[in-house]
């Protein structure tokens, strides 16, 4: 279900929920830089966020960021990339991503789920499909 804008320029529920799937995966798990990372997480997620990947479950906007900031230095050659649309259904978004060497097949692909509250992601599970064969 859409909701319609109630005045001009206002997105509709699922034009944000698509672009906080979006800046999810480029403004923050691709933002090498911890302070403009840090920027974007506090205009699109929750004070209160909730982050679980196969690692570990963070809480709130700075344990967000630190735990953003690890998945990088583990990984300083790769890069994420979106693996097809954002999909919606009510206050959910669902993006898949590939994660990799650029120019060479994703080392791993996965997804994110974000539940949307207010405008701002509030609980967001990363899930990795595992390694990829060539």
């Amino acid at each position: 279900m859409t909701t319609a804008p109630t005045q001009p320029g206002v997105m509709t529920d699922e034009t944000r929920i698509r672009e906080l799937l979006l800046l999810n995966l480029f403004a923050v798990f691709s933002e090498r830089d911890p302070d403009r990372r840090l920027k974007a997480i506090a205009a699109n997620y929750t004070q209160d966020v909730i982050w679980s990947d196969p690692d570990a479950t963070t809480k709130g906007h700075e344990a967000l960021n630190e735990r953003a900031q690890q998945v990088l230095d583990a990984t300083p050659d790769f890069v994420f990339t979106a693996a097809g649309p954002v999909h919606i259904l009510r206050d959910l978004g669902h993006l898949a991503f590939n994660l990799g060497v650029p120019e060479q097949p994703p080392a791993v692909s996965g997804y994110d789920v974000a539940l949307v509250r207010d405008g701002r992601i509030a609980v967001l599970y990363t899930l990795l499909n595992g390694l990829t064969t060539g």
